[in-house]
């Protein structure tokens, strides 16, 4: 990919995320991680998922856009989960997680994940986002419980992680990108960062 891939200033992503780090480094680019806090629930105000999420990520990267003197593409992205038009975040507690879980439960969700590239030189922009539909089984409450005692559902959107061992097991089937799910959707990404490389 690096052969491909050709910059000649840095990548960061602006996420403290290790799921889109290593995801990230799938695409075999040289990068930097710089965090951008952003209180997600500040922005939710109902509004169109993909407006939201796509919002989210662009605040994310011109935050750090904003705050460096030197040539960089900057990549934010955020991930969303969506059932029947509701935005579903981070919970907030366990009690949170088990109500999220139990709702999501035998129903198909959406997940959406907004990436915005921005190329500090330029100032030039790029955003997009990607749809997955994911379908979880009838979960028990045994289930649910010992999923929550490993803390794992607390720091997720939809309170699971489909890469983590009891996440995995609750989904019973995807359409569309699996990548996307984990939080950052490796070919759109790809496809963008060539776009707006082949613009410099």
């Amino acid at each position: 990919m690096k052969n491909l891939i050709k910059y000649y200033g840095k990548f960061i992503l602006a996420s403290a995320s290790p799921r889109r780090r290593k995801l990230l480094e799938l695409l075999g680019i040289d990068f930097s991680v710089m965090a951008a806090d952003i209180d997600e629930e500040e922005h939710n105000n109902g509004s169109d998922p993909i407006f939201y999420v796509t919002n989210l990520a662009e605040l994310k990267a011109k935050k750090i856009a904003e705050s460096i003197n030197f040539p960089a593409i900057v990549i934010g992205a955020d991930t969303i989960v969506v059932l029947n038009g509701e935005i579903i975040n981070k919970p907030n507690d366990k009690l949170d997680a088990y109500r999220i879980l139990r709702k999501l439960s035998g129903k198909t969700h959406q997940v959406f994940t907004g990436i915005v590239l921005i190329e500090t030189n330029s100032n030039r922009k790029l955003i997009d986002c990607k749809e997955t539909k994911v379908t979880f089984r009838h979960l028990t409450d045994d289930e649910i419980n010992s999923y929550i005692a490993t803390g794992s559902p607390l720091d997720k959107a939809g309170a699971y992680g489909i890469q983590d061992d009891f996440g995995a097991v609750f989904v019973s089937h995807i359409e569309g990108c699996y990548y996307n799910i984990v939080g950052l959707p490796l070919e759109l990404l790809y496809r963008k960062i060539i776009e707006i490389v082949k613009q410099n």
